[in-house]
């Protein structure tokens, strides 16, 4: 029984959100009801270029960012990826899946009150490495990555 209620008040508080984030849209305040989209990011083919839209200029790897992915996805529609990281001044952190018709997969923003740590799920064509970027206040982009070999493609392939 508590389950159920449980579940009932988090409905509950997604529809208060969904309204104040409407309500904010609808004022004005469109940059407080989601996050800034940038499109060209996105659209972008390469691991690199999507960093540097992101605000990354000088990309190295580094042991400070972890990636949970899984080493075999039977289906590449739906593969759960995460990333998290513990380092100061971290202002985006990115999923890029190098051989995807569009690299960059996901893009969270952070600030001192969000911590760096998020799990998704995401389409991949094909076997490939992808990368959790986590991109610094200072412009510093820095990696890792990993390799998910998939053995049924989730982009039409």
């Amino acid at each position: 029984m508590p389950i159920l209620a449980s579940n009932h008040n988090r409905r509950v508080h997604l529809k208060q959100l969904t309204s104040l984030a409407g309500l904010l849209a609808a004022a004005g305040y469109s940059e407080l009801s989601h996050a800034a989209y940038n499109q060209a990011a996105f659209e972008t083919k390469s691991v690199n270029e999507a960093i540097k839209f992101q605000g990354g200029s000088v990309i190295s790897e580094s042991k400070d960012i972890l990636i949970t992915a899984p080493d075999y996805a039977e289906n590449g529609a739906a593969v759960a990826l995460g990333v998290s990281t513990s380092l100061p001044g971290v202002r985006k952190i990115l999923l890029l899946i190098e051989k995807n018709p569009s690299s960059l997969s996901a893009s969270f923003q952070v600030s001192e009150w969000v911590e760096a740590n998020f799990s998704t799920r995401a389409k991949m064509s094909q076997t490939s490495e992808v990368y959790a970027v986590a991109v610094m206040s200072d412009g510093r982009a820095l990696y890792t990555k990993k390799e998910v070999k998939v053995t049924l493609g989730g982009c039409g392939g």
